[in-house]
């Protein structure tokens, strides 16, 4: 006897999980811009590879004779592909189901998506739009009742952010529950004009006075400066390539090691490459400042450097990049943001940054150009001390392999944040390196108030004892008293930083680190 019938009664109800929430409403996701979840995972993931579960989940109606009148998929799918060859679990929201909202939403699915991940030591990737699976006041009606808040399955989100890469991307308005799982990640992106990312949307915020419209509330530009967001890009073609190129830095888990790699067809980039004019990047005159990105991306691997996070806490530059194709975690000051220095932001920035690179197990490399913490009203108000001894205490708990290149500034309790106190740690120091408790500057007049106030001609005084200090903090007084191990000349640096590299290569090792990355 054939079970023909029953499959083809699976092939129906498959087909009619592919028209997802009706003629409609996916014309209505279209004229808005934008894919609907199942094009976006053909899209994303290599061709032919997704494996989805749960297809045919969802709500349905019979007839009096128990046979299959109506019947609306779940507005959530996922299941294993590969990106780039590697398998991930991908998951995301069905927009024209409900908006994405509790009221279609089958929460074993979603539980299962991070299960699998969790299960495998796969990454996840996330595609976020609507709230997620989150409430919706219709929900008292179609329940009965109201329900108190809790979000089932969120340990796995917290495990899973110290155990698996976690991509997010929201495409299109992101509110409540989806904008928590959006900023649950290691990385994530918006889209420009066409996503917008909020705990509450305006017809909420519009009941506390507040008459805004979705980009005047969260649009990209406020939570990119917010740090809600990693990036933003203009096309959801641009945001999954990001996803693709994110995750290439990364191993699967925790359990594994990130993969070195050489450029698709391409020559790897000469380790011993001499960048010559890194010899003038940066001024004589300290009062001038320079660029650091393009030193940044002179040394790592040609075209390898990756940022993250450039909107938020300017004054250091993070991303991911690769040296002689080993990934690393990149660090490097940002002169054009507060002269270098850290503010509150810069601190959760980089706390953020270096738990991720413990997290998987990548080297860190930082350029250090800090002449100390954002001083001032401002500063005292944002608490950034507080946030300060957070990163330099996130920074001590590392235990991968670090390498600092002393760029020039390095003063106070926060130039003490440029490398890994109580281990050793690979340092050296361009000939334009400055450290100290204090920068000379303003530091003179407090410290010598007297003798200059007592000369006969105080400018001269001043002049003289700057001279004389300016001696005397000489980078080779240090190295004389081996308190910098190593002066190197800038050209050298892409061939020192290689070396670096495939030496912690093999120090690396698997496993959870001491504390668990949060979101």
């Amino acid at each position: 006897m054939s079970w023909q019938a029953e499959l083809d009664e699976l092939k129906r109800r498959e087909a009619l999980a592919e028209k997802l929430g009706g003629e409609m409403r996916v014309r209505r996701q279209k004229d808005g811009g934008r894919y609907t979840i199942r094009e976006r995972i053909e899209l994303l993931a290599d061709a032919g590879s997704f494996h989805e579960l749960g297809k045919i989940a969802g709500m349905a109606e019979y007839d009096g004779n128990n046979d299959l009148a109506d019947f609306v998929p779940s507005n959530f799918v996922f299941g294993r592909a590969r990106l780039n060859g590697r398998q991930v679990v991908i998951s995301g929201d069905d927009f024209t189901v409900r908006g994405g909202s509790a009221d279609a939403t089958i929460k074993e699915k979603h539980l299962s998506a991070e299960a699998m991940a969790n299960a495998l030591h796969l990454p996840l990737v996330r595609l976020v739009e609507g709230s997620g699976g989150g409430g919706s006041v219709k929900t008292i009606e179609t329940t009965g009742r109201a329900n108190v808040p809790g979000v089932v399955g969120w340990d796995m989100v917290v495990a899973n952010m110290g155990l698996v890469p976690r991509v997010a991307l929201g495409l299109g308005s992101v509110a409540g529950l989806g904008a928590a799982h959006l900023a649950a990640s290691h990385y994530s992106v918006m889209l420009k004009d066409k996503s917008a990312m909020f705990v509450a949307g305006p017809p909420v915020v519009e009941r506390i006075g507040q008459k805004l419209t979705k980009n005047e509330l969260g649009g990209y530009k406020i939570q990119l400066r917010a740090g809600a967001v990693d990036h933003a890009v203009d096309t959801e073609e641009e945001a999954f390539a990001c996803a693709r190129r994110f995750l290439s830095y990364l191993p699967q888990s925790i359990h594994e090691l990130p993969p070195r790699s050489i450029p698709d067809g391409g020559q790897a980039d000469d380790p011993k490459r001499r960048v010559d004019w890194l010899i003038d990047a940066v001024p004589r005159d300290i009062r001038k400042i320079y660029k650091m990105r393009p030193i940044v991306e002179a040394l790592v691997d040609q075209g390898s450097f990756f940022e993250m996070g450039r909107a938020y806490g300017k004054s250091v530059i993070t991303g991911l990049a690769r040296l002689d194709g080993w990934p690393v975690a990149c660090m490097a000051s940002d002169p054009y943001s507060y002269g270098g220095c850290w503010t509150a932001d810069t601190c959760r920035k980089v706390t953020k940054f270096v738990d991720l690179a413990e997290t998987f197990h990548l080297p860190i490399v930082n350029l250090s150009d800090c002449p100390g913490f954002q001083v001032g009203l401002e500063a005292e108000e944002s608490g950034v001390i507080k946030e300060g001894v957070r990163a330099m205490s996130a920074i001590w708990q590392t235990t991968v392999p670090w390498c600092t290149i002393i760029i020039r500034n390095v003063f106070g309790v926060a130039g003490a944040a440029h490398t890994v106190g109580g281990r050793f740690t690979t340092r050296y120091a361009w000939p334009s390196g400055r450290w100290g408790s204090l920068p000379l500057e303003g530091g003179i007049e407090a410290a010598y108030s007297a003798d200059i106030a007592a000369a006969d001609d105080p400018d001269a005084k001043l002049a003289e004892i700057t001279e004389r200090l300016e001696k005397l903090r000489s980078p080779f007084r240090s190295a004389e008293a081996f308190w910098i191990e190593e002066i190197i000349d800038p050209r050298d640096t892409r061939a020192l930083l290689c070396d670096f590299a495939n030496t912690a290569a093999p120090l690396r090792t698997t496993g959870p680190s001491s504390h668990a990355m949060r979101p």
